[in-house]
């Protein structure tokens, strides 16, 4: 293995993934659920991501918040390559990338003096201890008071259990030759070898079992730089505060709002326990042993200042929210760690009705009378629950939405014409919402066919199947590939009938057509 890497891996692509958590407008509403508050400018305000990958992430965030600007790093050279290249694609001024490691990031050319947030998806769990105190000390010196960070780690004691495992996966793997797909491939079927001759940590660790399992249906690249780097660290709660207490950063809640429900992950007894624990930071560590936590998303800030009642109030009336999951196909169950919440019809379905019609603060909510009829408590404990279950987002202020439509559209152009050749890009920028929306790739090709001028269902269904017949791509119904061009066709109209039917209206209310 190079030097250079540190036992990073190299060889293999990481995915091309959007991490809602990483969108603004969510992380200021999670802040505001905690009662904290966010002042991010209106204009001019500075975003970083530490170890940004192919840099997906950014370029969306970029396109959908035009009047922010983006920085971030990754000390391989192909991911910030392949970054640049869909910034200028997209004609993304305000995305820059640098190709550097941690400990030299603070001397890059052109970086701004600091930022109102910094943000790290899984990067502190996948590199070493050096390199830690190397992003502490950048977090320490670049984020302006006030400024948030949001931290993604992998976290005990959920996953205690798979550390040996992982161990025997990265042990055989180092021992193989060959490409790494090939190593890790091998790997899973050595340890499934050893489950199988009734190893014994297996029958005393079953949630190993469960990992191993569910890692054999999971893509061998993010296998790769999820599991197969040198450095793999699970942490304890309480120490990764600790850490970032040294940059002065004090802890706000999760950046997901399901996990800021104790009802929905806690039993009456567990609740009671914690109740009884005054300390903000140990209660959090106690929690996660209630509900063995595996993965961490938290928010922290640099001076915390706390909402009164009526700037929080005057925060939640101003705020816009949209439905991102089209009304009819809203589950009637919102599901939690413990126990699942049926929608309240006179409550949750309030607000999903005086969403359907488009994107509206709560202040305009309340002029509906089903939502006046609601206190406060409960609208924005039903908004916090149905953005933390992914039915509905926070949005942007209606002011600028135009020039973030212009910026989204070519963004989203940019995106959509890569679908042609793959299947890597699942998510488009909402100029309503500032984040990233999923439409897979027969619906990005739809949007292509429909801006092209084919205005039918059957026509996207024909110039979709004229994209992935050259390319031998067969669509796979019931368990069953497809083998005639009548099949496939079918099977395209009835998703093409399907995304008019369902889809493209959200897509236009979104900002999402192209």
């Amino acid at each position: 293995m190079n030097s250079w890497t540190h036992g990073y891996v190299h060889e293999v692509d990481y995915t091309h993934g959007f991490y809602r958590e990483l969108t603004p407008a969510v992380m200021a509403l999670a802040a505001l659920r905690r009662g904290k508050r966010v002042d991010l400018p209106d204009e001019g305000a500075t975003y970083c991501e530490l170890g940004c990958g192919h840099g997906f992430s950014v370029n969306l965030l970029a396109a959908a918040n035009p009047h922010m600007d983006f920085h971030a790093n990754d000390f391989l050279p192909a991911h910030v390559a392949g970054a640049r290249r869909l910034a200028r694609d997209a004609s993304l001024p305000n995305a820059h990338f640098y190709e550097h490691g941690f400990a030299d990031f603070a001397a890059a050319p052109g970086l701004p003096a600091s930022f109102d947030i910094i943000a790290l998806h899984g990067v502190y769990s996948w590199v070493s201890e050096e390199s830690r105190r190397h992003v502490i000390d950048f977090i320490a010196a670049r984020l302006k008071p006030g400024g948030l960070v949001y931290v993604s780690y992998n976290a005990l004691p959920g996953l205690a259990a798979v550390l040996p495992l992982r161990r025997l996966l990265v042990d055989h793997a180092g021992r193989g030759a060959g490409p790494m797909l090939g190593r890790i491939e091998e790997a899973l079927g050595f340890a499934t070898s050893a489950q199988e001759a009734d190893a014994i940590y297996f029958r005393h660790s079953p949630d190993a079992g469960a990992r191993l399992k569910q890692m054999k249906t999971m893509s061998a690249n993010y296998l790769a730089h999820e599991y197969f780097n040198l450095d793999w660290e699970p942490f304890y709660f309480e120490d990764v505060a600790s850490a970032l207490e040294a940059a002065k950063l004090s802890f706000v809640g999760s950046a997901n709002l399901i996990e800021q429900a104790d009802e929905l992950a806690l039993t009456d007894a567990q609740r009671a326990l914690l109740a009884g624990e005054t300390d903000p930071l140990r209660r959090e560590g106690l929690r996660d042993f209630m509900v063995n936590e595996q993965f961490r998303k938290d928010l922290f800030v640099k001076g915390p200042m706390d909402h009164t009642f009526r700037s929080g109030v005057g925060v939640w009336l101003n705020t816009r929210f949209a439905l991102v999951t089209a009304r009819a196909h809203v589950p009637a169950m919102i599901k939690g760690r413990r126990r699942n919440l049926e929608l309240d019809p006179q409550v949750h379905g309030a607000i999903l009705d005086a969403l359907q019609a488009g994107p509206v603060t709560v202040r305009q909510m309340l002029g509906v009378p089903a939502v006046a009829a609601l206190n406060f408590d409960q609208i924005t404990n039903a908004l916090g629950l149905l953005v933390g279950a992914g039915q509905v987002q926070p949005c942007l202020p209606e002011a600028g939405e135009a020039e973030r439509a212009e910026r989204c559209r070519a963004f989203n152009l940019a995106v959509c014409t890569r679908s042609e050749e793959t299947e890597d890009f699942q998510f488009l920028a909402s100029p309503v919402t500032g984040g990233g929306v999923v439409l897979n790739r027969f619906e990005q090709l739809f949007l292509v066919a429909l801006r092209e001028g084919h205005e039918t269902p059957a026509q996207w269904a024909t110039f979709v199947w004229q994209v992935l017949a050259p390319q031998g791509h067969k669509l796979v119904k019931d368990g069953r590939m497809l083998e005639t061009a009548e099949e496939n066709l079918a099977e395209l109209l009835s998703g093409a009938e399907l995304f008019a039917r369902e889809r493209l209206p959200l897509c236009r209310t979104l900002g999402l057509t192209l």
